[in-house]
């Protein structure tokens, strides 16, 4: 029996579904239930993690997790905690998370622009005809003084080959432009298959240096707010269409992320 929902808010659950598909399983960092073993464990074989709520959105509750040396610290929106042990680490997450469901995800190096980390919001939809196509692409810089680059955090929207040309030149960035669409449509058709009612996807994915993309997230129920902030507005309009055909009204006040400075574009 399919499972009718539209809206899947388990991180852990969506990525098992994407886990099935063996060419999108090298595409997806690794990703497990938070506990003390889980998180010592990834901290030893990563020296970076995030630590993330299994629901929730905006980049809320996201937290950096580094171990330096024999040292470790966390980063929480602005603040910075730093520990000379991991038990005392531990302590302090776990207090932090309480009784929520949390989540141990590997950390990837991402590209940064002017020192702040980046990624991409590729959104993909229902066209009218009922088949999945890629509506939209933007990047997201992270505010100066966070670890996450979701806009309503503070973050910075740029158009994505603007971010991608210093690091991968032009041929490069247009073939990795066009891999994000071509994991976009494998996602939408293997989260389809489990729950067929779904219109909508807003992949979070992330390039490293070594120009290989990550999915770190998929959000079932996306905020197409970043495009709002692109100067080709081609984007958010057929975004907001699609949207109109499967019965979604958008809310576009959009006052958090702000728009990449012009002599940037």
């Amino acid at each position: 029996m399919k499972d009718m929902r539209s809206n899947i808010s388990s991180k852990l659950l969506k990525t098992r579904v994407l886990l099935r598909h063996r060419g999108l399983a090298r595409f997806i960092p690794l990703t497990r239930l938070f506990s003390r073993q889980v998180l010592y464990d990834m901290l030893e074989r990563y020296g970076m993690v995030y630590v993330k709520p299994d629901t929730g959105s905006l980049g809320i509750g996201v937290m950096k997790v580094e171990k330096q040396g024999r040292a470790y610290r966390y980063q929480s929106g602005t603040r910075i905690f730093a520990f000379a042990s991991f038990p005392a680490l531990f302590e302090s997450l776990r207090q932090r998370i309480g009784r929520r469901k949390y989540l141990v995800q590997k950390g990837i190096h991402v590209l940064r622009h002017g020192g702040r980390p980046y990624d991409f919001r590729v959104m993909i939809q229902k066209n009218p005809a009922r088949r999945w196509e890629p509506t939209g692409i933007a990047g997201r810089v992270a505010h100066p003084r966070k670890a996450v680059t979701n806009g309503s955090q503070g973050g910075t929207i740029f158009p994505a080959g603007t971010l991608l040309l210093p690091h991968a030149g032009r041929t490069r960035s247009l073939a990795l432009l066009g891999l994000m669409n071509r994991m976009a449509r494998v996602t939408a058709a293997q989260l389809g298959r489990a729950y067929p009612a779904m219109n909508e996807l807003g992949l979070d994915i992330a390039v490293d240096g070594r120009l290989h993309p990550w999915i770190l997230e998929v959000n079932t129920h996306p905020d197409p707010c970043p495009f709002t902030k692109l100067p080709d507005q081609r984007m958010i309009r057929k975004i907001v269409a699609y949207a109109k055909s499967y019965g979604r009204r958008y809310n576009l006040t959009c006052n958090k992320a702000k728009r990449a400075p012009h002599r940037s574009q």
